[in-house]
């Protein structure tokens, strides 16, 4: 499949008003290039402790759409043959309706053919099944090994949102779970993303486990992965949140019951929400930590210590590193 690439070129200010008015003519699924620095809130919701550089703001925004193109050279538009002459027009006079009261900047289009992708799809093609020891995580779309059909096999789509699972911050927490999980762990995974650290203690023989996140995405990701791992419905549920400051929160998910409490997230973020969690485990609780780039080691075993929790173990994978505690 071929798609056409139609790029403007605007102003920071303009993404959103441009990208709102080009969904009503039925341009959809914007791709947004530009440097403006990462909200904290953004930051919390990120994988990875360490941010691309950035160039400096300019407030330069390019805003790209893409439109399928058919066999014969023609585009298809919400399943309406158009010329690319005719979306070249209709954006142009979404574009000169905005001058008229804000500054779009330069608002010029360029139009380009991409190659033959499946951009829903293309995503898959990072995501190979691999190994945390003797537990295998593989996706749906591949088949288990003769070789691998003893082993624990944890199937997760990761989807679009989330991370794979592959991370190194994810297999430093799996192997800490595997040390601590038993048949009686009421588990809380901070930052659920796909269910992953859930579903593997789910798989280890925890008896129940609550997830929460940010990203509203995390329920429907997550609700696939139980099923797929034949999950019981009652055994895991999730929750959107920030379990920092809401107290709504913190209400819903309960105090000094959890046995487990995993939180596979920014070190700045651990921070934060270090001294709160520590009020939903219960006496005697581990609390798995991971996320954390080496450098920021000594950050994030001081916040824990200054909650009041005892450090069991400092494990490391390449430059990650996992802080796992207990609550006396």
């Amino acid at each position: 499949m071929k798609w056409k690439k139609f790029r403007i070129k605007t102003r920071t200010e303009a993404e959103d008003i441009i990208i709102s008015t080009l969904y009503d003519i039925g341009l959809e699924g914007a791709q947004i290039e530009d440097n403006v620095p990462l909200t904290a809130l953004e930051k919390e919701q990120m994988f990875v402790d360490i941010l691309p550089q950035m160039a400096e703001d300019d407030g330069t925004a390019y805003l790209s759409f893409f439109v399928e193109e058919t066999e014969d050279g023609g585009l298809l538009l919400n399943g309406e043959p158009k010329t690319e002459e005719d979306i070249l027009k209709a954006v142009k006079e979404e574009l000169d309706g905005l001058r008229d009261f804000m500054d779009i900047g330069e608002g010029s289009i360029a139009v380009d053919e991409t190659e033959d992708i499946d951009w829903i799809n293309n995503w898959k093609q990072y995501f190979k099944q691999f190994y945390v020891d003797d537990i295998l995580i593989i996706p749906s779309w591949e088949e288990v090994k003769e070789e691998d059909k003893d082993r624990m096999i944890i199937h997760i789509d990761p989807g679009t949102a989330f991370g794979t699972g592959m991370h190194e911050t994810t297999q430093l927490c799996i192997r800490q779970l595997k040390k601590y999980v038993t048949e009686d762990t009421e588990m809380l995974d901070v930052g659920t993303g796909s269910g992953i650290l859930s579903i593997v203690a789910l798989k280890l023989g925890a008896k129940h486990a609550v997830g929460t996140d940010l990203d509203p995405c995390a329920v429907p990701a997550v609700e696939e992965n139980k099923e797929a791992n034949e999950i019981p419905v009652q055994d895991f549920d999730m929750m959107i949140g920030n379990i920092i400051d809401d107290k709504e929160v913190q209400d819903a998910v309960g105090y000094e019951k959890y046995d487990i409490v995993a939180a596979n997230i920014l070190a700045d973020v651990l921070v934060p929400l270090t001294p709160v969690i520590v009020n939903q485990m219960k006496k005697g609780g581990i609390y798995i930590t991971s996320g954390i780039i080496d450098q920021k080691e000594e950050t994030v075993v001081k916040t824990v210590k200054d909650a009041g929790l005892e450090v069991l173990e400092v494990t490391y994978q390449g430059e990650w590193v996992s802080v796992t505690a207990r609550k006396n």
